[in-house]
């Protein structure tokens, strides 16, 4: 779900979206964090993307049906979802968990396991305590300038970041990031 669609989703003007998938990625029920804001999927089918009406399109926040077929991904052999959703309610739990800026030992330790284990499932080795002190360091550097300093890709880059940001160490800026309070309580803990 796209930035542009941010609020409408909030008002209830946009309640489905269409996706073309090899398989489903989305489960009825579940919470889904999207560029639009944290959505709730009601509801998913398969549609044949010729019956799609023009109704359809405008609940989609296309003005027309042919606006929403033209930004359809995927090729025309691949089902056609029409993802049902409305917006969820409350804060992000990501934000609540961000803002704690005291941790106790057992806290300390859980990020520390959680952080053991990104880092071993890691095809490029250990990266997340350098990753947030580079985000320390450099607050608000374009995510391609910081991938670059760590020799990586930019979009892997920014899927590693994320997982800081899951995790509630990091906050996402208009360019770049920085370290949440609870990000920087957590290095202030590790080097005490």
């Amino acid at each position: 779900m796209q930035m542009r669609f941010r609020d409408a989703v909030a008002s209830g003007t946009v309640t489905q979206t269409f996706r073309r998938w090899k398989r489903p990625q989305v489960l009825p029920g579940r919470t889904y964090r999207t560029a639009a804001g944290r959505i709730v999927v009601d509801a998913i089918d398969v549609v044949d993307p010729t019956r799609i009406t023009a109704a359809d399109a405008r609940r989609a926040g296309f003005e027309t049906r042919a606006a929403l077929l033209a930004e359809l991904r995927g090729t025309d052999d691949m089902p056609t979802y029409r993802i049902r959703f409305h917006a969820a309610d409350g804060p992000d739990p990501r934000a609540e968990l961000a803002a704690g800026n005291t941790l106790d030992a057992s806290e300390v330790e859980a990020i520390r396991t959680r952080l053991g284990r990104l880092d071993r499932a890691s095809s490029h080795g250990p990266w997340t305590i350098d990753v947030l002190r580079a985000i320390a360091a450099r607050p608000a550097t374009r995510a391609a300038d910081l991938a670059a300093s760590f020799g990586r890709e930019t979009q892997p880059f920014k899927l590693d970041v994320r997982k800081l940001k899951n995790l509630g160490l990091t906050l996402s800026l208009e360019v770049g990031y920085r370290l949440s309070p609870r990000g920087e309580a957590y290095l202030t803990a590790i080097d005490a």
